[in-house]
């Protein structure tokens, strides 16, 4: 069965995005997608809330028909990577290829996060040539140029990477902008970990002119809205 992701959304753990988990999950049931892979910037905070909540499980399969995927974006000492599938300890600003490592030794799937975007700390090619990865975000809805996409693309395909795409979400109504399709048989983080090493069916759309400027000034969207302490480790 297709289930539509989600696979770069940030709740307000992260501190440049605007809105509470809870209005993240809604806006992607509503989007009709299956589950949202939450990757906050550097915190893993977001998956122990959503689990005391009980909108999140453990056991990695869905609530209710949705599902949360655990995840994390990990600013490297090279640049921004993906994990999906998992938690991690705080591994900021360490290596790439450390980064890497951690992340296949939890279960989870390391991937490039809008790679070539040196606006964005995306990871450069030079060091994508030595990282041990399967996939690559290829499709990034809030990149700085439509080129480093582009970029990104042509490498995943040369290399034989499976291609992701992800909204990039800081607020609720970016959601479900970018998705990745998945070809899986149960609705849970397992079989999502499994799929991302296979073929996937993307869906882009880029980010408007307002909700790209709603991304940039995501501080000043959480003036009013509140927002938790972040611990200082994952």
């Amino acid at each position: 069965m297709l289930h539509r992701f989600d696979l770069h959304v940030h709740s307000w753990y992260s501190a440049d995005a605007s809105h509470p988990p809870e209005k993240l999950i809604a806006a992607a049931r509503t989007a009709g997608l299956s589950g949202i892979a939450i990757t906050d910037h550097d915190s893993c905070d977001v998956h122990e809330y959503l689990i005391s909540k009980g909108l999140e499980r453990e056991d990695g399969l869905p609530v209710d028909g949705f599902l949360v995927v655990p995840g994390v974006e990990v600013s490297t000492a090279e640049g921004h990577l993906l994990c999906i599938g998992a938690t991690l300890p705080y591994l900021r600003h360490r290596p790439a290829a450390e980064v890497v490592q951690e992340i296949l030794k939890q279960g989870g799937v390391p991937v490039p996060a809008h790679p070539y975007d040196g606006w964005r700390a995306g990871i450069c090619q030079e060091v994508l040539d030595r990282l041990p990865i399967s996939a690559m975000e290829v499709f990034n809805a809030a990149v700085t140029s439509r080129s480093y996409n582009e970029k990104a693309k042509a490498y995943a395909e040369a290399r034989g990477l499976v291609g992701t795409a992800g909204s990039d979400a800081h607020h609720a109504n970016a959601v479900g902008m970018a998705v990745t399709s998945l070809e899986i048989e149960e609705l849970s983080v397992r079989a999502v970990v499994a799929a991302l090493g296979k073929g996937v069916r993307l869906e882009t759309r880029y980010l408007s002119p307002f909700q790209g400027l709603q991304k940039h000034l995501g501080n000043f969207f959480r003036i009013g809205n509140g927002g938790p302490l972040r611990k200082k480790n994952l």
